[in-house]
């Protein structure tokens, strides 16, 4: 496919997957400090020494490319290639002792993400998904699934609390169409979506490390991602993701999120 993103980017990816799981299985369970940031949440030696650990990779093998990440900021971020990295998405689940924390890894290319990474090292499952590549779990390839009916879908949100004023609104009409909506797997629920286990992914309150490595793996695999407007999702996106495996649920979704 034109465009596609080179096989050794992805393998590349792969290995900063590695390296930032290596860091993060030290320290998982062992009862870290926890430090508070500026806008009140969570991070630990582990989120910190994880991103550093991928950086450290990219400027050794890519020095051209530029970095994002939730810890250490902004390094050559105009660049035409820039890593958008969260070391451990889901850091209350992380010092909770649940496993279900993910390392989010994206490359974007002109803004846009073109490969992504959602790696869980607490329990071995990683999707990987790229431009002109097909998305793979642990190295089988994985479909979204179809669901014709909003009555009939599976809807994930990390939270309810992430939703406020206008959002919460919107998100009550959307849950109240849904067949069930489940809570508290933090970015594990757009690698579950990819897979074809659910079919409708909604989070508000967010930075695009928390979602820019999931518009890979979600579209590669047949779905959809964009804002709560059907905008794809950049460098420069808000703080609001729409997800869903079947392009309908998707179109039905963001007319509720709207208000229709």
């Amino acid at each position: 496919m034109k465009d596609a993103v080179p096989a050794e980017l992805l393998a590349f990816a792969e290995t900063l997957a590695e390296a930032s799981g290596a860091v993060i299985g030290r320290y998982f369970r062992q009862g870290l400090e926890i430090v508070t940031k500026s806008d009140l949440s969570p991070v630990t030696v582990a989120d910190r020494e994880a991103e550093t650990a991928i950086r450290e990779r990219i400027a050794a093998h890519h020095p051209a490319h530029g970095v994002i990440g939730e810890e250490h900021g902004r390094h050559q971020a105009e660049a035409e290639w820039v890593w958008v990295l969260d070391p451990i998405d889901g850091t209350k689940g992380f010092i909770s002792g649940r496993p279900l924390f993910g390392t989010l890894i994206a490359l974007c290319r002109g803004g846009r993400p073109v490969l992504g990474v959602i790696d869980h090292p607490a329990i071995g499952e990683r999707w990987v998904g790229a431009h002109g590549h097909p998305t793979r779990f642990n190295g089988k390839e994985v479909r979204t699934r179809a669901c014709a009916a909003l009555a009939g879908a599976s809807l994930f949100a990390s939270s309810p609390h992430m939703f406020r004023d206008a959002g919460a609104a919107a998100f009550e009409r959307l849950r109240a169409q849904c067949r069930q909506v489940l809570y508290g797997s933090d970015c594990y629920h757009y690698g579950i979506l990819a897979s074809g286990f659910g079919d409708l992914a909604t989070e508000s309150n967010m930075g695009i490390y928390d979602y820019l490595a999931a518009v890979p793996v979600i579209e590669g695999a047949g779905g959809v991602v964009s804002d709560w407007q059907g905008r794809p999702l950049t460098l420069r996106s808000g703080d609001r993701v729409l997800a869903a495996g079947d392009r309908r649920m998707h179109e039905a979704a963001m007319k509720l999120l709207a208000g229709g």
